[in-house]
């Protein structure tokens, strides 16, 4: 249709955000899938390359694990505001050939500094399912915003879930090294989809850079939200992450059979995950009708009040169980945050606000499980569920409190 082109510019959204959406879902989940394969294998090939002690071999393992989350965190900032200025889609190009090209080369690599040089690299220049989000969040309507990004969120969470499962049986089959090439293939091909399926509109370089000299952070009218939105995501992934490095031991101590440690504990955390890939895009719909906000205070009480019953479980189903509703209750989180700093940044700089936001999650990500193992280890595992859930709730609490101090202004002046 003739004026369709100018509704995307005038009302701030791409005409092609649905085709968009849908490749980003894509991209998302293949490369996260070819990222996260490598879980199941990383001690064997450390060892592989030279590392023969147990002590090393975990902890260069740790290590290589953790370089691409540190560096990712550190950059992505940057590549939101190179976003703004020169085009999101551009970010995601970069983000997958770079990818591409390091997962592929992390099958050549004789050393393990090699190994984690590359690991650094691919944080450096990857990011593309933050990208994704990024891009789906600026060109979504506003008010399709919640149920996009759920979309999305659920692909993400999909190939995060898939990843291991393949990791573990790929290699024993055709070898780590070969695993790492046809990772870097799979890549390949979602920056060559990425290339040629996503449209986006042009953007005045000029008039970007003007907005991008004075800073993206000074040009938000109301900082409350956001700095909300930053906190609320960086709790999540911290209570996420916490739990994760005392899941195998706790269930140890719930399951009577040795051999069955591991597959169980591997079936409880994909319990949660399942939970959020079933009701992230649910939810998001949701928050598009009854408000983002309202959907994040509720996800954060109701999943504070099922941690409480995981400190007490004496059979490992009860434990499956409680992290699936969890799951369900915590899907639509992420969306929601997304939103909110969405609905309150000036679009010029919603890239790099949300580049901050990315950080902000890489950082719990990581403080997660290293305060997570330290509060198990030093008080026990009831402590690890209980001072997480008191951390959701004051959560919960927080985002109410902001939420009912912002709404008030707003109110006030209708």
């Amino acid at each position: 249709m003739p004026g369709e082109r100018t509704t995307s510019t005038d009302s701030g959204y791409n005409i092609y955000w649905r085709r968009n959406l849908a490749v980003c879902f894509i991209g998302s989940f293949t490369t996260l899938v070819a990222m996260t394969l490598l879980l199941p294998f990383l001690p064997l090939y450390v060892e592989e390359l030279g590392v023969r002690d147990h002590a090393g071999i975990v902890q260069w393992s740790g290590v290589a694990y953790g370089a691409t989350f540190l560096a990712a965190a550190l950059v992505a900032p940057l590549w939101g505001r190179l976003g703004d200025r020169y085009g999101r889609k551009l970010m995601l190009v970069r983000a997958s050939f770079g990818m591409a090209i390091c997962m592929s080369l992390m099958g050549m690599v004789q050393d393990v500094w090699q190994l984690v040089a590359l690991r650094l690299l691919v944080g450096l220049a990857g990011g593309y399912s933050s990208g994704s989000t990024i891009l789906v969040a600026m060109q979504t309507p506003k008010e399709r915003s919640g149920w996009a990004l759920g979309m999305l969120s659920a692909g993400i969470m999909a190939g995060n879930l898939v990843g291991p499962l393949i990791g573990g049986a790929l290699p024993p089959k055709i070898g780590i090294r070969a695993t790492f090439l046809i990772a870097g293939a799979v890549i390949f091909l979602a920056f060559l989809a990425t290339t040629f399926l996503i449209k986006e509109d042009r953007r005045p370089a000029v008039a970007s850079a003007k907005k991008q000299s004075t800073g993206g952070w000074a040009q938000i009218p109301d900082k409350r939200p956001v700095v909300a939105m930053l906190a609320t995501g960086m709790l999540l992934m911290f209570a996420t992450m916490s739990i994760e490095p005392i899941i195998t031991v706790y269930v140890a101590e719930l399951v009577v059979d040795p051999a069955k440690v591991t597959l169980i504990a591997g079936v409880v955390m994909s319990a949660a995950a399942l939970g959020s890939i079933l009701s992230a895009p649910r939810l998001g719909r949701l928050a598009d009708r009854v408000g983002h906000w309202t959907v994040i205070v509720g996800a954060l009480s109701i999943a504070a009040l099922l941690l409480i019953p995981q400190a007490f479980v004496t059979d490992s189903w009860q434990l499956i169980g409680l992290r699936f509703l969890m799951g369900l209750a915590l899907g639509g989180l992420l969306p929601s945050v997304t939103s909110v700093i969405r609905h309150n940044v000036p679009d010029g700089v919603g890239g790099n606000v949300l580049g901050y936001s990315i950080s902000a999650q890489y950082v719990g990500q990581v403080a997660g499980p290293v305060l997570g193992g330290f509060v198990g280890g030093h008080f026990g595992m009831r402590a690890v569920f209980l001072a997480t859930a008191v951390l959701l709730a004051l959560g919960a609490l927080f985002n109410w409190a902001v939420r009912s101090r912002y709404e008030q202004p707003q109110s006030a002046q209708r």
